[in-house]
């Protein structure tokens, strides 16, 4: 709805009319002349919001807004960029903390100028990604000009690493750790598959919370590192499982509640299942489709190689993360690899024909009847007029490392060209 739009840009508009009027306030010494100790806490009181909220606010104002002192004279903001995009409301408070909490990390290291690039490229990045991304990337570039202290610090988490377990009162296990990047990202990559959610013999949903299915999977982990020392790795395969559709009814248009057909069979469990839910099915899932003729004779045998290979599904990660879908924001776990074309209907099991989903956007897409792109190796979203009446085109997949690097070369400084020589006449 167009009235979400608009009252965010009114409340951006009067945000940054508020950030100018504090800055202003605190220049001309108001908070401390009615009592209070810092700016934040007159803030704070008088607009009746959390301390961490007005010292956001307060940081803000001082660091990315135009002002003029009381003899009337302008004071430049210090960091512009972030200036001019809070006041024509192209990123928020958050947006703005993020990035001059970036900016200065990385001050005791860089130049004013190295330290105005990259306040230009965060700015920049800030106005069509959300904090926490902003916050990957200014990560990223600090360790590119702070290589030395990034490294102190992964020795100082290696020096800090702890495990505690005992047993509670009531005979259960409590374990506490605190790892290093490294071994929590070997935490995460060895217990995410086993965590990921499984439906009940019902068929309903998971009913385990998260923490439920952590435990479940360091006790499947536990049991695989006594039997054996090899690993599930990340992207197997699946279970198999056989089922038979008639083509006439795989083949009907999905949606169109004159043309249903009759639903496939789970040969298994003998349990009916519809033809939409094959077709989704079929994208990842290690499915045998047995497709049948008017006589109920089998026509073909699904291949095995629609399903995307570990190698190929490793790609789509890098490419997507856990999901491509626009603004997903499921944390790292076990994703589907989507066909664009479907591959019942000829659609090839390669990189620019995949795309990653969790579950909730893989139903999605597939019940909504949303289309998807692959325009210069990244896929485009398209809603359906159902969702979106103007069918905007919507940039999917979460930024990654490598494109954080494409960004960082723009901080990089291009090496100076030797000057030719000059020839005496």
């Amino acid at each position: 709805m167009a009235v979400i739009a608009d009252t965010e840009a009114v409340m951006r508009a009067a945000m940054a009319l508020q950030l100018r009027a504090i800055a202003e306030a605190e220049q001309r010494g108001i908070p401390a002349a009615q009592g209070a100790r810092k700016t934040q806490t007159w803030v704070r009181e008088k607009l009746n919001i959390a301390a961490g909220e007005a010292k956001s606010r307060v940081l803000v104002a001082r660091m990315a807004t135009e002002s003029t002192t009381v003899d009337g004279d302008p004071v430049p903001a210090e960091l512009p960029a972030v200036a001019e995009a809070i006041n024509t409301g192209a990123i928020t408070v958050a947006h703005a903390r993020t990035i001059i909490n970036g900016v200065r990390r990385m001050a005791p290291v860089c130049t004013p100028d190295e330290l105005g690039q990259a306040e230009a490229v965060l700015t920049d990045y800030a106005r069509v990604h959300s904090p926490h991304d902003l916050a990957t990337l200014a990560e990223r570039v600090r360790y590119y000009f702070d290589e030395d202290n990034a490294f102190r610090t992964e020795e100082v988490q290696h020096v800090l690493r702890e495990l505690h377990y005992g047993t509670d009162a009531d005979g259960m296990t409590v374990i506490n750790a605190r790892l290093s990047r490294e071994a929590g990202a070997k935490f995460r990559a060895a217990l995410q598959p086993l965590a990921a959610p499984l439906p009940s013999e019902d068929g309903q949903p998971d009913f385990r919370s998260p923490g439920q299915r952590n435990a479940d999977a360091l006790d499947a982990l536990l049991d695989i590192a006594l039997a054996s020392d090899q690993l599930p790795r990340s992207g197997g395969q699946r279970p198999h499982i056989t089922i038979t559709i008639n083509y006439d009814d795989l083949i009907r248009t999905l949606g169109d509640t004159e043309k249903r057909g009759m639903p496939g069979t789970l040969t298994s469990t003998g349990q009916p299942i519809t033809a939409a839910t094959v077709r989704r099915l079929a994208c990842d899932a290690e499915i045998l489709p047995v497709v049948l003729g008017g006589d109920g004779l089998p026509l073909n045998v699904g291949r095995t190689e629609r399903t995307a290979p570990p190698h190929l599904r490793a790609a789509l990660l890098l490419r997507d993360g856990t999901c491509a879908f626009p603004a997903c924001d499921r944390p790292p776990g076990t994703p589907e690899a989507h066909h664009v074309e479907s591959w019942i209907d000829g659609g090839a099991t390669d990189l620019n024909n995949l795309v990653m989903l969790c579950g909730h956007h893989h139903r999605t897409i597939h019940t909504q009847h949303w289309t998807i792109a692959i325009e210069d190796d990244h896929p485009v979203f398209t809603a359906p007029t159902t969702v979106d009446s103007e069918r905007s085109p919507r940039p999917g997949g979460r930024p990654t490392g490598t494109e954080h690097n494409a960004l960082l070369h723009q901080l990089i400084p291009q090496p100076r060209q030797p000057e030719e020589p000059q020839t005496r006449v």
